[in-house]
């Protein structure tokens, strides 16, 4: 990720947490967790969450392919413009693991435009454009503030960037030393090594496509004809969609986008260029064992969750499942938690079309650490009882996430990010229904989910010890492998 204006970025995200439930000061808390059940009868009152959003978004696709779509919101005179393009860690194989990022990085650099670096950035200044971007696994997006009446100044500036890129070598020579830097700042977690043990094992051969930061000798080898094939492949309209929010008007958006990325060129699809492989099934249960200078024992569970386009109504399931068993006051948390087994302990599904994973992570002591694991599973497995999960405690969850929802949307920039991500992996249709789809889901809908993806399912069990604490605990990564999946 590019961070421009480090402060301004520390300041967003200070407010984006502030406004998150499980981060809102005690009296802010109390006026949300009053609001869910009025929030809950105003969504079925209006009939559905995704009338609302169809009457709030407002898309079009231009002949060339590249869909416009515009959220408007007159809160404050600020607006966002943002270029999302299914790219990413999904598209890379090995030979080109990290170039993503990188290319990501080099998008605000010289250009036909702006061909001197100094007067890219000085042309942001003078729009007093904020900007900045990220690359994750299934896009890279690229956004930029201003006042609304700069518009078609940050439009103009985002075309010029995207269109006639430069890839000078000496300027990608500096911005591959950025990249390492990055690169270098992440290994030096105790959590790296973890992280890509543990995904080398799960995703297998499909492992460069879900590495985001990549392979530090492809980086450093890079061409700029490299970055010129990333370019020609996924930098086409119809592989890309323009999001504008804030303080504007839609017609004079669509007109504006017209004018300015009308004659972009259509390009092949990409995915019949370089169609994405299948990811490979993960066969058997593996245990991965790490050791660094830490005190308390790490804990990362993964399984292979469900894929969005192949079987869409378990992603939504899977969230449900998820929040449940996090609220401090389920069963699944009194017993693992509660009990002193484990210091702490998060379930997550991350929504992916090429397989999301599933996550269970936490932190317990050496000497708990099989009796932890033991419990845990013997816990997931009880989730498939009958009253494990009680209908209050399931509708208020569908409530919480819709309040949750809510204020997310009312925030120009982070809803563009949210539309943006879920155009990417799967299809705005889905970002429409999603609070809808949850409303329905159900204790059998959320069990077959738990019976198909996690109980009894392939899993990479991968544990971070302090130093010395494996041989005196007398592990192996087999026993790690199967602890506690024995009934």
């Amino acid at each position: 990720m590019r961070e421009i204006n480090a402060g301004w970025r520390r300041l967003a995200s200070g407010l984006t947490k502030l406004l998150r439930l499980s981060a809102l000061p005690v009296a802010l808390a109390t006026l949300v967790a009053a609001a869910v059940p009025v929030a809950a009868q105003q969504v079925a009152a209006r009939g559905s969450q995704r009338a609302e959003l169809e009457r709030t978004i407002q898309r079009r696709v231009l002949a060339n392919g590249l869909e416009v779509i515009v959220v408007p919101s007159r809160g404050v005179p600020l607006a966002t413009i943002e270029l999302v393009v299914k790219n990413g860690a999904f598209t890379q194989p090995p030979e080109y693991a990290g170039l993503a990022h990188l290319f990501e990085h080099m998008f605000f650099k010289a250009n036909d435009t702006y061909p001197e670096p100094d007067a890219f950035l000085d042309r942001a200044a003078d729009l007093g454009a904020l900007f900045n971007a990220t690359t994750r696994e299934e896009l890279v997006n690229y956004y930029v503030t201003v006042v609304s009446d700069s518009v078609e100044g940050g439009m103009q500036f985002l075309s010029a960037a995207l269109r006639g890129a430069q890839f000078r070598a000496d300027e990608l020579a500096r911005e591959k030393q950025v990249v390492l830097g990055e690169y270098d700042r992440a290994e030096s977690s105790p959590f790296f090594r973890l992280d890509e043990a543990i995904g080398h094992v799960l995703w297998g051969d499909f492992w460069s496509r879900k590495n985001t930061i990549g392979d530090r000798d492809v980086i450093r080898n890079v061409t700029p004809e490299q970055m010129r094939t990333i370019r020609d492949l996924y930098y086409v309209p119809n592989n890309s969609a323009l999001i504008v929010s804030g303080d504007v008007q839609a017609t004079a958006m669509f007109a504006l986008a017209e004018r300015v990325f009308g004659s972009w060129p259509r390009g092949e699809d990409p995915f019949r260029r370089a169609p994405v492989p299948a990811v490979p099934p993960l066969r058997e249960n593996r245990g991965i064992i790490v050791e660094e200078d830490v005190n308390a024992v790490t804990v990362q569970i993964q399984w292979h969750g469900p894929s969005a386009s192949k079987n869409e109504a378990a992603t939504f399931a899977a969230d449900v499942y998820s929040d449940l068993l996090n609220q401090p006051t389920s069963r699944f948390q009194q017993r693992l938690v509660e009990s002193g087994l484990w210091q702490g302990i998060v379930v997550n599904y991350y929504t992916l079309n090429h397989v999301g994973p599933i996550t269970v992570s936490g932190q317990t002591s050496p000497e708990r650490l099989r009796d932890a694991l033991v419990a845990l599973h013997a816990e997931l497995r009880a989730t498939l009882e009958s009253g494990y999960f009680s209908s209050d405690e399931l509708e208020d969850i569908k409530a919480h996430r819709a309040v949750t929802t809510a204020f997310g949307q009312e925030r120009a920039t982070e809803n563009s990010h949210t539309i943006g991500f879920w155009w990417s992996v799967i299809g705005l249709d889905y970002h429409f229904r999603y609070i809808d789809e949850m409303a329905r889901q159900t204790v059998p809908d959320l069990q077959r989910y738990a019976r198909t993806f996690i109980i009894g399912k392939p899993h990479v069990t991968g544990v971070m010890l302090p130093r010395g604490m494996r041989e005196r605990l007398n592990l192996t990564e087999a026993e790690l492998a199967t602890l506690g999946t024995a009934r």
